[in-house]
């Protein structure tokens, strides 16, 4: 039987007929807003390799955060980049350390109708820039690591997190935070692990952001290795099975499969992270001319919503949200 001849085009001949069969929507809802403060600057510091993102002081982090929730940007995850740096990163756990201090500034301007989420790692409160404390012999050691993680998690639970964020890759660092929150009282703490997190190229500007590139070596060692595949599943089921509540694939555009295999093999709630350097790229490339910023953003964050993320962290976020709702 032969099919009638142009039914596809019939149905995207207007915008009213594309959106009426659309599969995929991206809302400003499923985007998370990454937020970095800094302790002891008196102004917001521009990042020169992320046009458009900034170092906040407690003030201006309250004011940006007001600003992207007004466009219907729902949840924040928070770095904090600390003035006093040691081997161990003693300022993560700090309760008066800057991202506890900027925990409470979120949770007091947003309060409950936004979710206030806390990256929950090292690299950036260490003097070396690894995401863990590191052995005699300058390797990281796991089990050291994640006994500070525990204490991070508490403090960062105590000043305010509704979701603590473990990036860090180490072996049982869900099950050891579900087990610290639980025992401080905190039992209605979420965790949004970073599952899979790759030993990506693409976390440079990042690291200029969170001052926070390795002094020595790299995290090879403990982040995943790009070509695994199989591996990314494995780690994304062991985080469900340690009581993470939504799990992460990072990065999101090179990881597209990834995020789907994941997603169909698990149907748990999805997230992506749209790192430092897939923004950069896009945001050089329309400052430069060469692409419509806001045509190519869309695009892309719609590809990750198509390839099963529930949840998009992205710091095309606060634009994203304007352009969605205009």
């Amino acid at each position: 039987m032969a099919f009638p001849r142009h039914r596809p085009r019939r149905l995207r001949r207007t915008p009213a007929l594309r959106a009426l069969v659309r599969e995929v929507e991206l809302s400003p809802r499923d985007l998370i807003a990454p937020l970095f403060v800094k302790e002891g600057i008196a102004e917001p510091v521009e990042i020169p390799s992320m046009p458009g993102q900034y170092q906040h002081t407690l003030e201006s982090l309250r004011k940006e955060a007001a600003e992207i929730a007004a466009r219907g940007v729902t949840a924040f995850m928070l770095f904090g980049v600390p003035e006093r740096k040691d081997a161990e990163g003693s300022e993560a756990w700090n309760p008066d350390g800057i991202a506890q201090r900027g925990l409470r500034a979120l949770r007091e301007e947003l309060g409950d109708d936004h979710v206030i989420m806390a990256d929950l790692c090292l690299d950036e409160y260490t003097d070396h820039g690894h995401c863990g404390v590191l052995d005699e012999e300058g390797h990281v050691d796991n089990d050291a690591t994640v006994e500070r993680y525990r204490r991070i998690a508490v403090a960062q639970a105590e000043a305010g997190a509704h979701m603590v964020g473990p990036s860090g890759m180490m072996d049982g660092q869900v099950a050891a935070i579900r087990d610290a929150l639980d025992a401080a009282g905190f039992q209605r703490v979420g965790i949004i692990a970073y599952a899979a997190k790759f030993a990506s190229a693409f976390y440079g500007p990042f690291r200029e952001a969170a001052e926070c590139a390795p002094r020595f070596g790299d995290r090879t060692g403990y982040q995943m290795d790009p070509p695994n595949a199989d591996e990314a599943i494995r780690e994304v089921l062991a985080d469900i099975e340690e009581g993470a509540d939504i799990v992460m694939v990072k990065p999101a555009l090179p990881y597209l499969d990834i995020i789907r295999r994941a997603k169909d093999e698990t149907r748990f709630p999805m997230a992506a992270y749209n790192v430092s350097g897939e923004y950069a790229m896009l945001k050089a490339a329309a400052l430069n001319g060469w692409l419509d910023e806001r045509k190519v953003v869309l695009e892309a964050l719609t590809s990750i919503r198509r390839a099963g993320a529930d949840l998009i962290l992205t710091y095309h976020a606060k634009d994203a949200a304007a352009w969605l709702a205009g």
